[in-house]
């Protein structure tokens, strides 16, 4: 056994954990040190070995004794409570410790942990501009001045939250009406009877936090949260609000690869792209790309829903929620046949570990968040993570996976939609089977149905198959993918020129 495999195993690090091994024997490496600990603390934390030498993957210890260890430990402790050199201590006692090899070698080993949101960014000096560091791969680069004051603005987001802001110079014209009227109409059905339905436009923004009076100040305004959720693009993009904005939805359902999307929703001129209308755009669309049916009233709303069409609308919710609206980069969520990623600018404010866990959440633009709470949308009891991962469960689909991403910053989610589910016919209120046609089937024998009706008339049109199997045409074509995929059906010629299906 190799010593990197004694020191996995001694310290029982998982397989994907940060490690980071220096040399030690030429004394303290207080330099590359450092450099390290900062960007472990500002990133996802890791663990630091002084002792052992890494060259070409192979792994060569220094030797140190027990008196080297001992003084190194008191030089690290040394420097840890000197401002000159970190901002802050981060480890206690038992962040540090001392282990010996097979061989009888000594290592010290410092366990980084992932800095809390609020003590970012962990610098070294006195000044953070220049001496920041973050994780990215297996190295540390300097931070930018804007990732260094997207930190500050996030340490100080429990105090006065980003989208909570006051907007200098903006008035109702600079709020679209429809779209308000829209969240209005959607509030109304939620909340009937309630005292804010009667209320006029001016005090319902006020009621929801889009508008604003700050007393200490004594000033008030339009909040950034309502510009994002309701204004007009030109409006949300100016300078004073946030200027980077920029929502883009991108399909990739074509086998072509001169065909960059098949279909895009962007701030465009045809529409007021806002948060809101952003969001009641694209959620259609992904959940109709979802092979789970479900079924409709007599306004168009679902009054029965599977878990996953929840799921979508969480992740979907969450990316605007969580987004950091003040930095460079656009929302993105890109549909492919077999998966939807979305993905948004910002850091994560919890550790992977409380995001999984689902119980503990903070949220960056909390004003944002009640707007999608009013409505029944958005997990405020935690990070939502439980409720996505619940939908694709029980499915019989992958986990989503989310990645944080840097140099920019950015979070990832990425939902796997595969062929063989489960399908559960759960609502969102209470266990209860649905008896609607189109939502007895699963997606398995839905994929076989089409496959009869393929074989029954070679000619039958996507829009045929879809209304007998009571999904969508995007339905159709998923499983139309999966079993061109399989080899069960080819096409022959084109829907212009007679073509038809051809079941092998």
């Amino acid at each position: 056994m190799n010593v990197a495999e004694q020191i996995h195993l001694k310290l029982k690090l998982k397989e994907n954990s940060e490690v980071e091994y220096k040399s030690a024997a030429g004394g303290f490496p207080k330099a590359e040190f450092w450099r390290s600990f900062s960007a472990l603390a500002n990133t996802n934390g890791g663990t630091i070995i002084l002792g052992v030498k890494e060259t070409n993957h192979k792994f060569i210890p220094d030797g140190l004794s027990e008196e080297l260890i001992a003084k190194y430990r008191k030089e690290f402790w040394d420097s840890a409570h000197n401002k000159s050199c970190v901002n802050i201590p981060l480890l206690v006692e038992s962040d540090v410790e001392d282990i010996e090899t097979e061989g009888g070698l000594h290592l010290l080993v410092f366990h980084i942990p992932r800095a809390p949101y609020n003590l970012r960014p962990v610098h070294l000096t006195l000044t953070p501009f220049g001496h920041t560091y973050k994780r990215r791969d297996e190295g540390d680069y300097l931070c930018s001045d804007d990732e260094i004051k997207q930190m500050y603005s996030d340490a100080n987001n429990m105090r006065v939250s980003a989208d909570s802001r006051i907007l200098r110079g903006y008035s109702m014209d600079d709020i679209d009406l429809p779209t308000l009227h829209q969240y209005r109409r959607s509030y109304d059905r939620k909340h009937e009877n309630h005292p804010w339905t009667e209320v006029d436009d001016k005090e319902f923004l006020e009621n929801i936090g889009a508008y604003r009076k700050d007393r200490a100040t004594a000033t008030e305004g339009f909040t950034v949260a309502g510009l994002l959720m309701f204004g007009k693009t030109n409006s949300i993009t100016d300078p004073e609000c946030c200027q980077e904005f920029f929502p883009d939805y991108r399909e990739h359902l074509s086998d072509d690869p001169s065909m960059r999307w098949t279909n895009r929703i962007y701030p465009d001129g045809t529409w007021e792209a806002n948060i809101y209308q952003f969001y009641t755009r694209v959620l259609p669309l992904l959940q109709h790309s979802l092979p789970v049916p479900f079924s409709l009233d007599e306004n168009q709303m679902r009054n029965s829903t599977t878990t996953a069409h929840v799921a979508l609308r969480e992740a979907l919710a969450n990316t605007l929620i969580h987004a950091a609206y003040t930095v460079r980069g656009n929302i993105v969520v890109d549909r492919y046949f077999d998966r939807i990623v979305l993905s948004n600018p910002g850091t994560m404010l919890i550790s992977m570990e409380e995001y999984y866990e689902g119980g503990h959440s903070v949220c960056r633009n909390p004003v944002i968040q009640k707007m999608f709470v009013f409505l029944g949308i958005g997990e405020k009891g935690g990070t939502g993570a439980d409720v996505i991962a619940k939908g694709w469960k029980d499915n019989g689909w992958s986990i989503p996976t989310v990645k944080e991403k840097n140099n920019p910053d950015r979070i990832e989610i990425c939902l796997k939609v595969e062929g063989n589910t489960n399908i559960t016919t759960e609502t969102t209120t209470e266990t209860t089977t649905v008896t609607t046609k189109s939502t007895k089937e699963s997606p398995v024998n839905t994929t076989e149905t089409i496959l009869r009706m393929i074989s029954n008339n070679p000619k039958i049109t996507t829009r045929e198959m879809a209304s007998a199997c009571g999904i969508t045409e995007d339905g159709v074509a998923y499983h139309i993918k999966k079993l061109k995929q399989s080899g069960r059906i080819t096409r022959v010629g084109g829907a212009r020129n007679g073509g038809e299906w051809k079941v092998n």
